[in-house]
């Protein structure tokens, strides 16, 4: 869980460079070459360390590069709001390739659940996660930047924690059943 909060805190290290930074300032060249400025430096880090970049880290890289000029040239922050939800899309797109939910359940659960219900909860994720990117779309184009800011960190953070939480129940219902001592 750690690794994967990490492996997220990287991914929107940028976005959220420029979001502290256009609050702070109101200044949109400053919070976008910042934010331009963290997302080639974690690239050249990564390259010079010789660490594998994975497809999001890539897709993360060239979204902060494309939405970043973008932002610049037509000097509207709302192009830098929107890579959250390029990033939940593609995020949601491999969420649709069935059983991919199985490698992060614990044996316990994998043995006791039927699958099915993997399946249709991996289905649920994928969905939240496009549900997520539109609504970040709407608020990023209809709101201010800061009714985005309380989105992006705590309607979206929050939405997938009560998501996570509802899963935890649902599961944990279903294990203790089938362990459950049947009396003769």
């Amino acid at each position: 869980m750690r690794s994967a909060l990490l492996q997220l805190g990287e991914d929107f290290l940028s976005t959220i460079v420029f979001l502290v930074l256009f609050l702070a300032t109101g200044k949109l060249v400053l919070a976008v070459a910042c934010a331009l400025a963290v997302g080639i430096g974690q690239f050249v880090l990564l390259t010079w360390r010789k660490k594998p970049i994975d497809l999001m880290q890539r897709l993360s890289f060239a979204l902060v590069i494309a939405f970043g000029a973008a932002a610049l040239i037509t000097e509207d922050s709302r192009f830098m709001m929107a890579k959250p939800s390029v990033i939940h899309f593609a995020v949601g797109a491999v969420m649709l390739r069935p059983g991919w939910m199985s490698r992060y359940m614990p044996p316990l659960v994998r043995a006791n659940v039927p699958a099915n219900v993997l399946l249709v909860s991996g289905y649920a994720w994928a969905a939240l996660m496009f549900g997520l990117g539109l609504a970040n779309l709407w608020v990023a184009a209809t709101f201010s930047a800061a009714a985005w800011a309380w989105f992006i960190s705590v309607g979206g953070v929050g939405a997938k924690v009560i998501a996570f939480l509802v899963q935890f129940a649902v599961l944990r219902v279903f294990v203790r059943r089938r362990l459950r001592p049947t009396t003769p």
